[in-house]
């Protein structure tokens, strides 16, 4: 692994949660390696986590996450972990007989063949065609969370509030688990992806070890699994249309797909699709309550709210990072990235990249951000893109027709998380209509 190194005061900031917690703070270190080193590689200063190559260009980026034959996601864990958590997973995965440096085994982390034929399972059901028979269901929450928000007024913390239980009660009712199960399933989302912040994981515990945070989040992974085999046998015994359904009945190749497999398709459907949507969706609000002229044009025009809602993706970029590792030697300008050499697709300096994003800080409704990477690109883009898109047009929509005024009423504060990442709290003074 031959080429620029970073310092280790800039690997410690790309690969230390509490970085992400200080958003402007990183945005700078991202910026300066961009124009700097924008391929480098990123090596531990203590030996606890193997080298990779850190990418902060957005070209790079988007180039690497639509060659999914040259840079694998199964070979190594498809998301940082060093050196304990990738050999954690492997004792804990080679026990249940198939040994894998991920804990989970869902889309996120598989490759073709396998990936494109579970991918099938599901797609057509989170295609735009298909959502248009759930939008009124899904309009109807949308009121139900804004009247809930409107109760609570005039000041509220909007995540725990809205952000967080609007997009996992439609995920919920997608996947057919009843509404008195929701908050167990925010809690182990939150334990799962939040591990390495103490109000997320509950410990209340700051800076846990490593090895504590992994036994959290391979304790939230159980017991999301053993909750999902429990709903798949209700769905096999008593079949609906719900997704649930699809997945507890699902065959390839003739044959029933595996319980890891399964498993993990609920986990990634359930967790991955209302957390990353919570994350946009307070996003959107923080921009719209720092700038009142913008939340007033969008009240004004309301077809501003889809440009709305796709910069709140972009600007958030909720999922931060996705690992890959290359097949063959490949070149990065200067830089040869050996086949067997572990990359790291950051979205968060990719979606910041003035090259593609003049003045990338700046909130903008009318950019022009249909390329931004924040759903990924190409083979692994997010399923369920399009149901995210829907969930937070519908919810802006009712918020601007029930709030005249909105503004900070205190100081938001971001979760510490290298995955995925967001508002954690957003105080918020407000008027309604």
């Amino acid at each position: 692994m031959a080429g620029p190194v970073a310092s280790p005061a800039d690997a410690i900031a790309v690969i230390d949660p509490n970085s992400y917690a200080d958003w402007d703070t990183a945005l700078d270190v991202f910026d300066r390696l961009r124009s700097e080193t924008p391929v480098v590689r990123i090596e531990s200063p203590d030996g606890d986590f193997d080298p990779f190559w850190l990418l902060t260009r957005y070209d790079d980026a988007m180039r690497v996450s639509k060659d999914n034959a040259r840079f694998l996601n199964a070979p190594r864990a498809t998301v940082f972990t060093n050196k304990t958590g990738e050999a954690f997973a492997r004792q804990i995965t080679a026990a249940q007989g198939e040994e894998s440096p991920n804990l989970v085994q869902s889309l996120v982390q598989l490759d073709a063949p396998k990936h494109t034929k579970l991918r099938r399972l599901t797609q057509d059901w989170f295609m735009p065609k298909n959502l248009r028979t759930i939008e009124a269901q899904v309009r109807e929450l949308a009121a139900k969370t804004v009247d809930r928000l409107i109760a609570a007024g005039p000041e509220c913390d909007f995540v725990p509030l809205v952000a967080a239980p609007y997009p996992l009660h439609v995920v919920m009712q997608i996947l057919g688990v009843p509404e008195e199960d929701e908050p167990r399933m925010l809690f182990l989302t939150q334990q799962m992806f939040g591990g390495q912040d103490e109000d997320l994981n509950k410990s209340g515990l700051a800076n846990l070890t490593p090895e504590q945070i992994l036994q959290i989040v391979s304790g939230a992974v159980k017991d999301f699994e053993a909750y999902f085999e429990g709903l798949a046998a209700q769905r096999r015994a008593n079949p609906t249309s719900d997704v649930a359904t699809i997945l507890a009945n699902a065959m390839i190749d003739g044959e029933p797909i595996s319980a890891r497999d399964r498993a993990g398709y609920y986990i990634i459907v359930a967790a991955a699709g209302h957390d990353t949507t919570s994350a946009s969706t307070a996003g959107a609000m923080l921009a719209l309550a720092r700038d009142p002229e913008q939340f007033a044009k969008a009240k004004a025009d309301r077809s501003l709210v889809p440009g709305i809602v796709e910069e709140a993706i972009r600007w958030t970029s909720p999922v931060q990072h996705f690992m890959r590792t290359a097949t063959e030697d490949t070149q990065f300008g200067d830089v040869t990235v050996k086949a067997g050499d572990w990359l790291m697709i950051n979205y968060v300096a990719a979606n910041h990249d003035p090259a593609q994003f003049p003045d990338p800080r700046r909130f903008d409704a009318t950019r022009d951000q249909t390329r931004h990477l924040a759903f990924g690109a190409g083979a692994h883009q997010c399923l369920g893109l399009h149901l995210a898109r829907l969930e937070m047009r519908l919810l802006f929509e009712a918020l601007l027709d029930r709030i005249d005024t909105v503004e900070l009423a205190g100081e938001p504060r971001r979760a510490k998380s290298t995955f995925v990442g967001g508002l954690k709290t957003l105080p918020l003074r407000f008027t309604a209509s």
